[in-house]
């Protein structure tokens, strides 16, 4: 029964006892929640940052951003662009630019793989050594060049190769046709294609180019992937067409190098400018040297002797002498002087001809080039009226032709002439002067009295001013042509159907305060003398030959000169029927004919007895084949 009992009030008991809530699933629903919230909110905000994120770099700071990027991909590159070509007068190049290749390399990058240096150093034709050190000196760079100016397919192979850091970039060269026969006229240019001497020089901003740039990206490897815009185009330089004849050119350089090897003389320089208009139209100088591979770097083989050198010009100052006299009315042509003699003393020092030629005219001091008829028609005149009419020809200054480096020459002050001085100018002593002014002086005597200024362009304007009455330039014209006849001291410059006028000069070499035995032979001539076209002046300088009279050492190459240069520039003979008749009749001059002599002697210094002549050597047909002496001065 109890334990019956008992069963029965147990059971009430638990039905009394309050029930409890489930806290530990409640707690886990809470939990989870907060954590989707917190996670939902952190979303949120991340995905709120990245917007903002995305605004700032597409919108706020997007040019920063951009630049930066750009830096890191994207390079302005130079666009190469070509020099101006120079051309003769008749459009013939004298002067282009070829398309050439050079190496660069990123020295920070190829310094990591030594191992590559003996095939690159192979590659590039350069010592192992040289290239080692040259890296070594551009450590820590980012751009050196390894080579420059290689031929296209030779460059390409280099980049074949693979190699990290090496890269090529297009440039141009300078190549000159005519090489040595027209270098110091044109002169040439540097490895970075910017004119170092001669035209290049003097034109090189008209000639220049302007680069162009482009905005590429490359990979990672410094490649090239693709052209993104143009920055700005390539402007190439612009042409220049000179006064210079080509032909005219070979021809001239031709003949003076015969004449230098043949009196085996240490230089040479040849001018020829048209009368009327001024222009160049050849100029040579001798040794010269080839400027498509300048290995010759002897500074006497790169001057223009034409226009940079000087010398003491000797008797073919003698016609601006008698143009002061004719000028000042004390002479006629035909006013006589006794030169008898053959010498006069003048302020303790001696005149010397070299022979006695007696009683002379005016016209016959130039024909037979008497020192003393010079010096004594001198005396009859002012220093203030022979310096007066050497500066209007333009002595002792340059002559406006704008060549680099053209020397004015020296022409003392006429106020301080004494009278030894005022007698040794007048014969060409005493007074220094180049090429160029010579060919100027004389084609003012050609152009009825007009100087013009020397031009190396082609239809350059080349003002001119009246410096002689034209009257007494035809007077000096027809006094010219006596010189050029045989009784005169140049017959070798006579041209075979044309009258021409011209001077012969002979002058020794000043050296340590005093004259050398070395001397300057010269010859400046007109044609045709009936109205002048051409003017051309021959230095031959230090001959070593048996002779060196400027009418046998120079006046030759005169007559052969002009005798292609008329034909080339058809200018018609004087007399066209006397031309062809003598043409059929004129007999060659034999070997060992005399010559005519004339010398140019300073005071106090006696005449040379008269030279042996000597049999012509052959002709040299190629200027490949004439050798040039060691150079003077």
């Amino acid at each position: 029964m109890m334990s019956s009992n008992t069963q029965k009030s147990s059971h009430p008991q638990r039905l009394q006892q309050p029930a409890q809530p489930p806290r530990k699933r409640i707690i886990h629903a809470v939990s989870l929640r907060t954590r989707l919230l917190w996670v939902g909110g952190f979303m949120g905000v991340a995905a709120l940052a990245l917007v903002a994120r995305a605004v700032d770099l597409q919108f706020v700071n997007q040019d920063f951003y951009q630049a930066q990027g750009d830096q890191r991909f994207l390079r302005e590159v130079p666009i190469a662009t070509t020099r101006g070509m120079i051309t003769d007068r008749n459009g013939e190049p004298l002067a282009i630019s070829t398309p050439v290749e050079s190496i660069w390399a990123d020295p920070s990058e190829l310094t990591e793989h030594p191992d590559v240096y003996p095939k690159l150093a192979n590659a590039l034709g350069v010592p192992l050594a040289d290239l080692k050190d040259n890296l070594e000196k551009h450590a820590g760079k980012e751009f050196m060049y390894l080579r420059r100016h290689m031929d296209p397919d030779s460059a390409e192979a280099v980049v074949a190769l693979g190699i990290p850091g090496i890269h090529s970039q297009r440039e141009y060269k300078r190549y000159y046709p005519l090489g040595e026969v027209m270098s110091h006229v044109i002169g040439y240019t540097n490895v970075d294609d910017h004119g170092q001497e001669g035209v290049e020089l003097a034109f090189d901003e008209w000639l220049t180019g302007k680069p162009g740039a482009k905005k590429v990206i490359r990979d990672l490897h410094g490649h090239f992937v693709e052209n993104v815009d143009l920055v700005s185009p390539a402007i190439p330089g612009r042409d220049l067409a000179l006064s210079i004849d080509r032909r005219l050119q070979y021809l001239t350089y031709r003949e003076l190098s015969e004449a230098v090897r043949k009196n085996n003389a240490s230089a040479g320089t040849a001018v020829i400018m048209d009368v009327r208009t001024g222009e160049i139209l050849s100029m040579v100088n001798l040794p010269s040297y080839n400027p498509n591979a300048r290995t010759d770097n002897r500074p006497s083989a790169h001057r223009n002797r034409a226009a940079t050198d000087v010398t003491e010009p000797g008797s073919v100052m003698k016609v601006f002498t008698i143009a002061s006299a004719l000028e000042s009315g004390i002479v006629t042509p035909d006013s006589k002087f006794d030169t008898n003699p053959g010498s006069m003393e003048l302020s303790g020092h001696v005149i010397h001809d070299t022979h006695n030629h007696g009683l002379l005219t005016t016209t016959g001091i130039l024909t037979k080039s008497s020192n003393v008829g010079a010096a004594k028609l001198s005396l009859q005149m002012t220093s203030a009226q022979m310096y007066d009419v050497f500066h209007r020809f333009g002595f002792g200054q340059p002559t406006g032709s704008g060549f680099p480096g053209e020397s004015g020459g020296v022409l003392p002050n006429g106020r301080a002439w004494s009278q030894i001085q005022k007698a040794t100018i007048a014969y060409g002593y005493g007074v220094s002067v180049t090429a160029m002014q010579l060919a100027r002086g004389y084609a003012a005597v050609g152009n009825g009295g007009r100087l013009v200024t020397p031009t190396f362009v082609k239809g350059g304007e080349s003002p001119s001013r009246a410096v002689l009455d034209p009257h007494i330039a035809s007077q000096l014209m027809a006094m010219l042509e006596t010189v050029v006849t045989p009784e005169g001291t140049a017959p070798q410059a006579a041209v075979l159907g044309y009258r021409v006028g011209g001077k012969t000069g002979t002058a020794r070499y000043a050296s340590g305060g005093g004259y050398s035995k070395i001397y300057d032979s010269l010859f400046i001539g007109l044609v045709p003398a009936t109205n002048p076209r051409l003017v051309m002046v021959i230095m031959i300088h230090d001959p070593k030959g048996s002779v060196y009279y400027g009418g046998l050492v120079a006046a030759p190459v005169f007559g052969k000169v002009m005798d292609g240069a008329l034909r080339l520039l058809d200018v018609p003979p004087d007399n066209v029927q006397q031309w062809y008749a003598d043409a059929a009749n004129t007999p060659a001059v034999p070997a060992g004919t005399p010559k005519p002599m004339e010398g140019d002697l300073p005071p106090g210094v006696d005449a040379p007895p008269p030279a042996t002549p000597v049999a012509p050597l052959p002709t040299v047909t190629d200027p490949a084949d004439a050798k040039v002496g060691a150079p003077a001065r």
